[in-house]
């Protein structure tokens, strides 16, 4: 696996009923540093079907996000982001295997 070189900045802001953006302290950013290209999987899942693409964007962003948290404490085997590997090695594979389907 490659090393944590890949730093991102996540932000998210919240949509009003009319379709515009928040108005005032209404944002939540935090930084990344990921294991994996994200700009990289996100470019190969647009040529999967079977998610639309905000949905592909969500699920990859969101596994791969939990994923390296849970690396950074795979030796402690209490904590509760450990317990979650399995699941996310899983679904990582599924979205892969989605990826890779012609």
């Amino acid at each position: 696996m490659a090393s944590p070189s890949q730093r991102y900045r996540i932000t998210v802001t919240p949509i009003e009923k009319d379709g515009l953006q928040c108005s005032g302290r209404c944002t939540i950013e935090l930084e990344h540093r990921a294991q994996q290209d994200w700009m990289r999987l996100l470019e190969v899942a647009r040529r999967q079907t079977g998610l639309s693409g905000d949905e592909r964007a969500a699920a990859i962003v969101a596994t791969q996000l939990l994923h390296d948290l849970a690396q950074r404490y795979a030796d402690q085997p209490s904590h509760p982001l450990t317990a979650l590997q399995p699941q996310l090695d899983h679904v990582l594979a599924a979205l892969d295997g989605i990826q890779r389907a012609p």
